[in-house]
C-alpha cells in the first residue's frame, strides 16, 4: 500500500534521483551539507575575504570618504607605530595568562565532577556551571563592574584582611574574563575525565603509583587533547574581547578595542579592517602550533 502511494504521488524522474541518492553516500552527504556550506562560504568566508581587501583602502583626510586604491599605509603603521606593537603584545599576554588560569581552576574542578561525584550530583553540578551562560554578557560584566569598585563588595569583603580591590584595569580586566570563558575550559575537560577508564588509576594506583605520580603519568597526556580544546575558546574569545575592556578595563586598551574605536569613533573602517587581521593571524598561528602537536587529531 505505502509503495503504490509512493510510486502514485512521485514521478519517475524523482524515483531514480532517489535511489540514485540512496546507492551513493557521499553524494547524499554532500547535497545535505551543501546550503549550510554555501552559507559558511558566502557570510563567514565572503565577510573575511572582504575585509581583506578593504585593509588595502584608506580614507580621504578631508572629506571621510573611502579611497579604493591599494595601499600599504595601514599595515605600515601597524607594523611601524610602537603604540600599536605594545598592545597587540598585551593582548597576546592577557588572552595567554586568562587561558592558563582558566585550565588551572577547570583541571580539579572536573577532575571532582567526573570522578569524586556521584551521578546525580554530577548532573547538578553540570546544571550549576552551565547557568551563567544563560545569563546576559553584559549583565555579568556590569556585575563584575559593581564587586571591583572601590568602596564595593569585594572592597568590603577583603578589607578585614588587609587587601582592597584591584579597581579597573588590566587585573580586572584578566578576572573577568577569566570568569567569563572558565566553562569553556572545563566543559572539555570535564568530557576527557568521563572517557577516561577508572580501571587505569586503579591500576596506577595497585602499581603504588600516588595521586600526584597518577596524575602526570596517566591522566595529564590522556586529557591533553581535551585542555587544547578548551584553551582554543579561551584564547580566542579573550583576544577578540573589547566589551569587557570597555566596562572594566579603565583606561587599558586591547586590541579589539582598536579595531572598535577605528569602526565606531574614528569612522576609519580600512584601517579597522587591517587592525582585524591581526587577532586572525594570531589565531590561526595558534591553531597551527595546535595542529603541529597532534592534539587536533585526537579529539
Amino acid at each position: 500500500m505505502n509503495s503504490q502511494l509512493t510510486s502514485q504521488f512521485t514521478s519517475p524522474r524523482e524515483l531514480r534521483v532517489s535511489s540514485w541518492l540512496h546507492r551513493h553516500e557521499k553524494s547524499r552527504l554532500a547535497v545535505l551539507l551543501s546550503a549550510p556550506l554555501f552559507w559558511l562560504v558566502v557570510a563567514y568566508l565572503g565577510s573575511l575575504f572582504s575585509m581583506f581587501i578593504s585593509a588595502f583602502w584608506s580614507v580621504d583626510s578631508f572629506t571621510g570618504s573611502l579611497v579604493k586604491t591599494f595601499t600599504w599605509d595601514n599595515f605600515h603603521t601597524l607594523i611601524t607605530a610602537d603604540v600599536y606593537r605594545r598592545i597587540a603584545l598585551r593582548s597576546i599576554s592577557v588572552a595567554f595568562l586568562v587561558t592558563l588560569i582558566d585550565a588551572l581552576l577547570a583541571l580539579p574542578i572536573a577532575l571532582y565532577m567526573a570522578k569524586v561525584l556521584s551521578p546525580r550530583k554530577r548532573q547538578v553540578l553540570v546544571v550549576l556551571l552551565l547557568l551563567p551562560l544563560w545569563a546576559s554578557y553584559l549583565v555579568k560584566a556590569y556585575a563584575w563592574r559593581t564587586l571591583l569598585a572601590h568602596g564595593g563588595v569585594l572592597d568590603w569583603l577583603l578589607h578585614p584582611f588587609g587587601l582592597g580591590t584591584p579597581g579597573y584595569g588590566l587585573a580586572a580586566t584578566t578576572i573577568v574574563l577569566c570568569y567569563l570563558w572558565l566553562p569553556y575550559m572545563i566543559l572539555p575537560i570535564y568530557a576527557g575525565l568521563e572517557r577516561l577508564p577508572n580501571s587505569l588509576l586503579e591500576a596506577s594506583s595497585d602499581l603504588g603509583a600516588g595521586g600526584g605520580r597518577t596524575f602526570k603519568s596517566i591522566v595529564l597526556p590522556l586529557l591533553y587533547p581535551s585542555l587544547i580544546a578548551g584553551s582554543i575558546f579561551t584564547f580566542s574569545l579573550s583576544l577578540g574581547d573589547y566589551i569587557t575592556v570597555k566596562i572594566v578595563g579603565g583606561k587599558t586598551q586591547l586590541f579589539a578595542n582598536v579595531i572598535y574605536d577605528n569602526v565606531g569613533t574614528a569612522g576609519n573602517l580600512p584601517f579597522a579592517a587591517a587592525a582585524a587581521m591581526v587577532p586572525v593571524i594570531t589565531v590561526l598561528g595558534y591553531l597551527y602550533m595546535v595542529r603541529r602537536t597532534g592534539a587536533l587529531e585526537n579529539l
